[in-house]
């Protein structure tokens, strides 16, 4: 983390602490600049990488992605497609992809992706879902001409990507709408997400966050569910899932309650659990995922080697 970044994350702690019971106004703007520390936290610290090619996957402005060629790949490369977080209602591929991921699986041999896609108030969370399903889709499309193997891709997510890429992997509806499969899904990596089971959460996840997922997921109790991954998990699902979260408790309680959902839905699951507390550690496993010397690293990379066979 910067020092910048050090000062910002000290003096928002400290107006948290300070305003935690405050109603109204004040409690508005906490959760407003809790959001912008979050994305500055979790963002690109530089320009993009080189070598990104931009596709359109649809005729809205955010229905965008980036991608990156694999290098050196001998034949069709593995894919890897990332979907950025920011509470459904904020964030692009811009600035929360992070610096080391574009640079980090294209030398690893893979292709890699990180696609924007509609946000809340505009769209719905169903629609963001048909989304991703609609960009792996584009990508699929284009195996032939950017080198990709159409059977080996993985999707993964932070924050509200991680609840994104879990819902399109457990409810298959979304891949059905863009013509896919969960055969076309090799595995799914949510990262520190903490909207799997979206009653329980808003039940007992961080008042600070309810407005969120109020805007996110409503009211009705139904659409909560149908939006609630680890109540998804029925069989099928996506054959292999690695979930990897820090230490935020409801973090944990959400990551720990999908595992065993997706375990007796048929899927293998695997899970890595890192140190990192609150707003911090959440912001930090996004930006550093792809640092080689970080430990979630090289859990994904050893991941990513089994279910990709290379």
């Amino acid at each position: 983390m910067t020092k910048r970044n050090r000062v910002g994350f000290a003096a928002v702690a400290a107006f948290v602490v300070v305003g935690m019971a405050a109603p109204g106004p004040l409690a508005d703007a906490r959760e407003r600049l809790r959001d912008r520390l979050a994305a500055r936290m979790g963002a690109d610290e530089g320009p993009k990488a080189p070598g990104a090619e931009t596709i359109s996957y649809g005729s809205n402005a955010l229905q965008t992605l980036d991608v990156w060629r694999a290098k050196e790949a001998k034949g069709p490369a593995p894919l890897v497609v990332f979907v950025h977080g920011g509470g459904w209602k904020r964030g692009s591929k811009d600035n929360a992809t992070g610096q080391f991921r574009p640079v980090h699986y294209p030398q690893l041999g893979y292709a890699f992706a990180s696609i924007n896609y509609r946000l809340v108030p505009d769209a719905t969370v169903e629609q963001q879902a048909t989304d991703v399903a609609s960009a792996v889709r584009a990508l699929i499309d284009r195996a032939g001409a950017l080198g990709i193997d159409r059977r080996r891709v993985v999707i993964m997510g932070h924050s509200a990507g991680a609840h994104l890429v879990a819902l399109v992997g457990t409810d298959e509806k979304y891949l059905r709408g863009a013509g896919l499969s969960f055969s076309d899904i090799a595995g799914v990596i949510p990262i520190d997400g903490a909207a799997y089971d979206v009653p329980a959460q808003m039940k007992d996840g961080p008042p600070i966050m309810q407005k969120t997922y109020a805007q996110a997921f409503g009211t009705d109790p139904a659409r909560q569910k149908a939006l609630s991954p680890t109540l998804q998990a029925g069989v099928p699902n996506a054959p292999q899932f690695l979930l990897l979260y820090v230490q935020r408790p409801d973090g944990v309680r959400q990551a720990e309650a999908l595992g065993k959902a997706l375990v007796a839905g048929g899927s293998k699951v695997e899970r890595g659990s890192f140190p990192g507390e609150g707003l911090q550690g959440h912001a930090e496993i996004n930006r550093r995922l792809g640092d080689p010397t970080y430990a979630p690293t090289r859990a994904v990379d050893a991941w990513l080697k089994q279910v990709f066979g290379r």
